[in-house]
């Protein structure tokens, strides 16, 4: 049984404001859940900065206190633990599933009025654990506080870290590894698999759910005619936007089933996510990937995919008339592509410093592909030194057809007539100097869980809160690894 407030963890002392919105839906969509007992939680790192956005004090606490707040060891007064229901398609096939491993203590309203989801990851079993042990271990959710703030502070739409706290008691993977719990932050945990999942129970549960996400995220469509369509354009166009911007920054999330698609259009869930090195369209790093349906080149595919699940559930709500339904949801997705496009092209323009649009810029950017991954160069790098106005020494960049790409690429600079160094310019705000490599991600994670040494990843965290700042001291950050066949990432389950 956990404690409401015993050690002090309340509004006063942290500024928590609850607002449990979600749990006012239908009582079918949630279980009230609270976390399991852990034997001696203890943190092992919290996240200031955010705290500070969220308008949450950490330092009115002591250790003791933040490691049972995080815990679920004292809940915060005012929240009002669940855990939420929702389906799936995994792979292509359809499942039921729900938070297994994760308890919702509810909203916090920011100082600024927006509702934020305060999630516990790995606090224990739920209704919806299906024989796991609803545990985490501490590798994978540190693994998740890097990527997440990382991409944070690239700039994309994501879900965001606030603690890792350990939890004293061992659990049981393919080793013992150490328990340990991770705080989500989330615009909103309401998934496609939410609407699969509603969509399944009854028409009243999916309106009000389909309500509530409206009001929640698109709240000009409250009282917009035809607002479900809408709806379903915006959720559409978000996705659009967040793959396109994981495309230009060599992301790969590793595993797109439809449980892991927010309609906020944040990146959620970092399981077995890795960032690209050597550019290969078919880079896969998931070790239950064996198909290479989530590789990084099949992203927009997939998130189309996964988009057409979402506008099957809305179909009840979209027209009576069923043909109508689809007509209309049909025309929205078969618009995707190019939505993608436009929102690819944009950026791979500020990649190459382009500020005008030109019919051959898509056949510049692919040829530009096609020689980085006939010459396995490294994206990041490759588009970084294009920044600089001097190309490094490097052997690739003397080859005939680097030179003979670059000779045209620099003719289409000199069609945009922009002052001088202002294309360069843009191009380092866009093209990130260190990306979370995954050897030094690995690095971290080692150190943390097997020595207890957490210098290493407060030290990768401080370099990959500033991508875009090029200094030479981080240059051993910038290198890919010698080697990095075989390398594969799991889900941390």
């Amino acid at each position: 049984m956990v404690a409401s407030t015993a050690t002090g963890a309340d509004p006063d002392s942290v500024g928590w404001r609850f607002d449990n919105t979600y749990a006012r839906l239908p009582d079918v969509l949630f279980i009230p859940t609270n976390p399991v007992a852990v034997r001696e939680p203890q943190v092992t790192i919290l996240n200031h900065s955010l705290a500070d956005k969220l308008g949450l004090d950490l330092e009115a606490i002591p250790p003791e206190a933040a490691a049972a707040l995080f815990a679920g060891q004292a809940l915060p007064i005012g929240s009002q633990p669940i855990a939420q229901a929702y389906a799936g398609h995994q792979y292509g096939g359809f499942t039921m599933l729900g938070d297994g491993r994760a308890i919702l203590l509810g909203e916090h309203r920011t100082p600024s009025g927006r509702l934020e989801d305060i999630q516990l990851k790995g606090s224990g079993r739920t209704r919806f654990s299906r024989g796991g042990d609803g545990r985490a271990a501490l590798g994978p959710m540190l693994r998740e506080y890097i990527i997440s703030e990382a991409m944070a502070a690239l700039g994309i739409p994501t879900t965001r870290s606030l603690a890792v706290v350990t939890t004293g008691e061992p659990v049981y993977r393919e080793s013992i590894r150490r328990g340990a719990v991770l705080t989500r932050v989330a615009a909103s945990h309401i998934r496609v698999g939410t609407f699969e999942y509603a969509t399944r129970r009854d028409e009243a549960t999916l309106r009000a759910l389909a309500d509530y996400a409206i009001a929640r995220h698109d709240a000009e469509l409250i009282d917009a005619p035809g607002k479900y369509l809408e709806f379903l354009r915006a959720v559409t166009d978000r996705q659009a936007s967040l793959v396109a911007r994981w495309q230009l920054v060599g992301f790969i999330h590793g595993v797109m089933n439809t449980d892991n698609v927010a309609i906020s259009g944040e990146t959620i869930d970092y399981g077995p996510c890795a960032f690209m090195n050597a550019y290969d369209p078919g880079t896969v790093f998931s070790s239950i990937d064996h198909g290479g349906r989530y590789a990084y080149g099949n992203q927009p595919n997939i998130v189309q995919w996964n988009l057409a699940r979402f506008a099957e559930t809305l179909l009840p709500l979209l027209d009576p008339a069923p043909e109508k339904a689809v007509a209309v949801a049909t025309e929205v997705l078969e618009n995707f592509p190019a939505v993608f496009e436009r929102y690819w092209l944009a950026g791979m323009r500020k990649k190459l410093g382009l500020r005008t649009d030109e019919a051959g810029d898509v056949e510049l950017i692919q040829a530009l592909l096609d020689w980085m991954q006939k010459s396995r160069a490294d994206f990041t790098n490759t588009f970084r030194d294009l920044s600089s106005e001097g190309l490094p020494a490097v052997d690739r960049y003397r080859e005939p057809d680097f030179q003979a790409w670059h000779d045209q690429w620099q003719n289409r600079l000199g069609r945009d007539i922009l002052p001088n160094g202002f294309s360069y310019d843009l191009m380092r705000s866009v093209n990130p100097a260190v990306i979370p490599r995954n050897h030094r991600v690995e690095e971290a994670l080692s150190a943390a869980e097997k020595r207890d040494d957490l210098s290493v990843l407060h030290r990768l965290l401080e370099v990959l809160a500033s991508p875009y700042e090029a200094r030479q001291e981080l240059a051993e950050y910038r290198e890919p690894p010698h080697e990095e066949n075989g390398y594969r990432t799991f889900c941390g389950t």
